[in-house]
């Protein structure tokens, strides 16, 4: 009797939030910050520093869900545990290097951008996308700093070719999903692309080769009706050229 009973009983549900689902952040979370320790050089703060920039990432997708679902209490427990996670190696970082406290102040904004864009549900906005480019791509400043003690024009040169490349991605991504039928969007797409490739050929002539490549990738193949899954598996090879051909040349 009390095996049918405990059967009967519906299975708790674990709380939303613990995983996060936005496959196409991980390797925008994981190239600027190993772009920076490579070419920074290895150091031991760069340990806390990685787990917490994953615990940070966690907490401000589970944060961005509780907002979005307008606090309800279910959504709580992994706000809080990735919190407190991030608050505790945000901690142990700023005791082995107290100078890297100063680089939060840049994460203000991107941070405040994507949760007020959570929290009134416009989170894919094309706004809320561009700004979280810009805080991820920050972290390859703050891992070179972490491994040479200063920042130089190498460091920023990084970080903005990284930036280019990653703004470029929100562009090509939502022309070929949710704005798959907008001409006028694709357009500008294709036009930010073409700029970035302007730019990076003055860092460096290579960098403009690949970047007309991926102009070119913009402009065809949205129009191809690709799967979300077919476009995280090409993002992941053109990740890992941009990231190895920058640290070569730049």
């Amino acid at each position: 009797m009390a095996t049918s009973v405990a059967r009967s009983r519906p299975a708790k549900r674990r709380s939303p939030g613990w995983v996060p689902n936005q496959h196409g952040a991980w390797a925008m979370l994981s190239a600027p910050l190993l772009v920076g320790i490579i070419a920074g050089g290895p150091a031991w703060v760069h340990l806390p520093l990685t787990a917490f920039w994953f615990a940070g990432y966690f907490a401000f997708f589970a944060t961005s869900l509780w907002l979005k679902a307008r606090r309800r209490p279910r959504y709580w427990p992994p706000v809080r545990a990735y919190g407190i996670a991030s608050a505790v190696l945000g901690l142990v970082v700023a005791v082995m290097e107290p100078r890297l406290l100063v680089w939060a102040l840049a994460f203000v904004l991107p941070l405040g951008v994507g949760l007020a864009a959570a929290a009134a549900r416009h989170e894919r906005d094309l706004l809320a996308g561009l700004t979280t480019v810009v805080g991820s791509c920050l972290m390859t400043v703050v891992a070179y700093d972490a491994g040479t003690g200063h920042v130089d024009r190498r460091a920023w040169g990084l970080a903005v070719v990284l930036a280019l490349y990653f703004l470029g991605t929100v562009f090509y991504v939502k022309s070929a999903i949710r704005e798959r039928d907008n001409p006028r969007f694709l357009a500008l797409s294709v036009g930010f692309h073409l700029a970035a490739a302007v730019t990076v050929a003055w860092l460096a002539w290579p960098l403009g080769v690949l970047f007309v490549l991926l102009t070119l990738r913009a402009a065809l193949l949205p129009r191809r009706g690709l799967t979300p899954k077919q476009l995280g598996i090409g993002e992941i090879f053109s990740t890992l050229a941009v990231a190895l051909l920058t640290l070569a040349v730049v």
